[in-house]
């Protein structure tokens, strides 16, 4: 039973069902998939935010220098 063998990893795979048994692995198979898509979300959201963030930096200093305008 070399490492890469497919003999191998049909016993490896025997052994975690019996271990931890089909239920619990797809439990631990969902989480991963959510965990991955949440993360994914959160890659989009950082990416959107953070090209809002020269806007409205640069809206607030228009608005800055528009206030400092009507004050003289």
């Amino acid at each position: 039973m070399g490492f890469g063998s497919v003999w191998h990893w049909l016993v490896v795979l025997v052994i975690v069902v019996l271990v931890f048994g089909t239920k619990k692995l797809r439990n631990v198979g969902q989480d991963l998939g959510g965990a991955i898509k949440g993360f994914k979300e959160g890659m989009k959201e950082g990416d959107n935010s953070a090209d809002k963030q020269p806007e409205q930096n640069a809206q607030r200093v228009i608005d800055v220098d528009v206030q400092e305008k009507d004050k003289v």
